[in-house]
């Protein structure tokens, strides 16, 4: 009973489970970019077996997602495995708890009132009263002992004994027995907190092999490359070789595994499999799941339709095949084995020739590939990035059978006595078969440009059409480069320019003009001079608008009448409305003076008839206001006729615009 005796039990018991989880053996490992590794075991078992495979706890809810089994002449039963909280499960029901587990005198101080028999020299039985512990002192009083003193209800009345002293303890009652060994048994399955162990029944006939396997989270594996570039600038070819490195965060050893490294952007989702939902109505489940949207595109497409380039000869696989020795630049140590390549519709895998030991924990970088590709070497102008120089480049183009991951690219560039110098890094995308790259890694500052952008508005043509002028107005945006080139050096310049949504590029030609993101790249060969060469990029945007010409401004009417882009004919339209429109503004006119004049004559009245009230009756200067008012009656009336007038000609000047503008169209 003492606490030593319970931890051998539950020693004994987990070497009993490792054994048995023992049966599969991981044969095969596969890890994606994307984040997942898949695992494959195998297992040799003859008619109904049991598998036992342990799994690390933040993996559990993958794996029920994603276990599959193959067993040619078989079948699954099933899969079990303890629950989220075992241990709070497998005490929900029983007297004591986790702690009682302790020791001896904490689990029969948490079933008080049980009914226990104690055998040796001093057998008793009866029922747990009390747990005391107690300290005494050895006889020659140096030394004390902890001891634990149990009270028991008997037959006889209270008894005590020593627990530490008593050979056994039986508890009388068989299902608190089975509740303390199952309780036991759950703390050793338990014992490693962050895994599970997973029991899968398979139900068949005879010896077989069976495999198991699943999909996880793994570390990413990356890819990186290494460039050199030869002496000869115009060389077109380059030796290229790739690199992938890989972590070992499994939990496990692989010792002599399968191992293949597949670069892709599978869809994949995590669901909480593992987790107990409840269901409380009327609510319904939360839905747990998440969504990854790919997707992402780094190629060119060409602006206008051009003929189609030569295909270029496609070399043969496997994918890390070498070309000749004499193509190869001396000293670069090439691969010592080759890889299987394999592109599929949606991913590219490596294999790997041979079985692959790795311990948990390490880190494995290895060659993938190594060979020359065609690779021509130019400036880059990419103003968001350096806006005074280009950048130096390497144009690289995959002619191989399968595409390449995305990762670092470093560049080496040999001189003319074979020295080999760092000239940059480069960032590499995803990069599909008969693809071409442009990849930036310096400053080229032999190279300098003064870029001057500008914008201009013409109209292009104009109709009328239901009393309304409409017409194309022209924007133009052009952009001028000046470059100065290397001095002793031709180089090829890609220009890099933002397409503007719903323009149109008139210059220069778009034929043969790539697209990539968004931008135009413009090639321009630039000769070995310092002389300052120009050229122009020029995009255009029509947008068409409508002029009222019944009611629209004199002054742009005028303009839209003297535009050299409209025809005659509609110039000619145009010149006879404005004469109509200032006929209208000329009655117009007249008609206002007419008003002003009469209302001056109403406001010179008023006033007068406010005098008169102020003077006296009979006098001369009544007689004078009198006379006055008479004459200005005399001229409302006729103001009024000549207002009449006024009227009936602004009437007929706009009927005869509007006549006109209806006939034109």
């Amino acid at each position: 009973m003492h606490r030593l005796l319970i931890a051998a039990l539950l020693g004994l018991l987990s070497l009993s489970s490792m054994a048995a989880a023992q049966d599969l053996v991981l044969k095969r490992v596969m890890l994606s970019s994307a984040g997942l590794g898949y695992f494959e075991y195998e297992a040799a078992v003859e008619n109904d077996a049991t598998l036992k495979l342990t799994v690390p706890l933040d993996q559990v809810d993958d794996v029920l997602k994603s276990l599959v089994v193959y067993d040619d002449k078989g079948g699954v039963g099933g899969l079990s495995l303890p629950g989220k909280e075992p241990l709070k499960q497998a005490f929900r029901d029983s007297p004591f708890d986790e702690n009682a587990l302790q020791s001896p005198a904490d689990l029969l101080a948490a079933l008080k009132g049980a009914q226990v028999s104690i055998g040796g020299g001093r057998a008793v039985s009866g029922r747990i009263v009390s747990v005391q512990p107690e300290t005494t002192t050895t006889k020659d009083g140096n030394s004390t002992t902890q001891r634990t003193r149990v009270t028991l209800l008997t037959e006889q009345g209270l008894q005590q004994f020593v627990l530490e002293d008593a050979e056994n303890l039986q508890f009388a009652d068989p299902a608190l027995r089975e509740k303390v060994g199952k309780a036991l048994t759950a703390i050793q399955s338990n014992r490693a907190a962050d895994s599970r162990m997973l029991e899968l029944s398979t139900k068949g006939q005879g010896k077989r092999s069976v495999r198991v396997a699943y999909i996880v989270s793994a570390p990413v594996w990356k890819a990186s490359y290494r460039m050199t570039l030869p002496a000869d600038a115009a060389a077109p070819k380059a030796a290229l070789q790739g690199w992938a490195t890989i972590e070992n965060m499994s939990g496990q050893d692989w010792k002599g595994v399968e191992l293949t490294l597949s670069s892709g952007r599978p869809v994949a989702f995590h669901q909480a499999l593992y987790e107990a939902y409840y269901v409380t109505r009327p609510e319904v489940p939360v839905d747990v799941a998440g969504r990854l949207m790919p997707n992402v595109d780094r190629g060119a497409v060409m602006a206008k339709a051009a003929p189609p380039p030569p295909a270029p000869a496609m070399a043969p696989a496997p994918m890390m095949r070498r070309e000749a020795q004499a193509a190869a630049p001396a000293g670069v140590a090439q691969a010592a084995e080759q890889l299987e390549a394999t592109d599929a519709a949606t991913l590219v895998t490596f294999k790997f020739p041979r079985g692959v030991d790795l311990a948990n924990g390490r880190t494995l970088s290895i060659p993938i590939l190594d060979r020359q590709v065609p690779a021509e070497r130019l400036a880059l102008y990419q103003p968001e990035t350096a806006a005074r120089n280009p950048l130096a480049a390497v144009s690289l183009t995959n002619d191989g059978d399968t595409g390449l991951p995305p990762g670092i690219l470093t560049l080496y560039e040999r001189d003319k006595t074979n020295n080999v110098s760092y000239v940059g890094d480069a960032r590499l995308s995803a990069f599909p078969t008969g693809e071409t790259r442009l990849l930036p890694y310096a400053l080229d500052e032999k190279i300098t440009i003064e870029r001057d952008p500008a914008q201009s508005q013409r109209i292009a043509n104009g109709t009328i059409a239901n009393g309304a002028l409409r017409s194309s107005l022209v924007t133009r945006q052009t952009t001028t480069y000046r470059v100065k080139g290397a001095l002793k050096e031709p180089r090829k310049l890609i220009v890099v320019q933002r397409r503007l949504a719903g323009w149109t590029l008139v210059k220069p030609d778009a034929k043969g003009i790539e697209i990539s993101e968004g931008n135009y790249r413009f090639p321009l060969q630039l000769a070995a001079t310092d002389q300052t060469q120009v050229f122009d990029v020029q995009q255009e945007q029509i947008q068409q608008q409508d002029f009222r010409l019944l009611d629209g401004n004199a002054d742009q009417l005028g303009v839209y009448a003297r535009a050299p882009e409209f025809d005659a004919k509609t110039r000619e339209a145009l010149t006879r409305v404005l004469q109509l429109q200032k006929s209208v503004a000329e009655s117009q006119r007249k008609l206002t003076e007419i008003d002003t004049e009469r209302q001056q004559i109403v406001d010179e009245q008023a006033r007068i008839r406010e005098n008169l009230g102020k003077v006296p009756a009979n006098s001369d200067l009544q007689r004078r206001y009198l006379t006055t008012l008479e004459k200005q009656e005399n001229d409302l009336d006729s103001i009024a006729k000549k207002k009449a007038a006024a009227q009936t000609e602004l009437a007929a000047a706009r009927d005869a615009l509007r006549t006109y503008v209806t006939q034109l169209g």
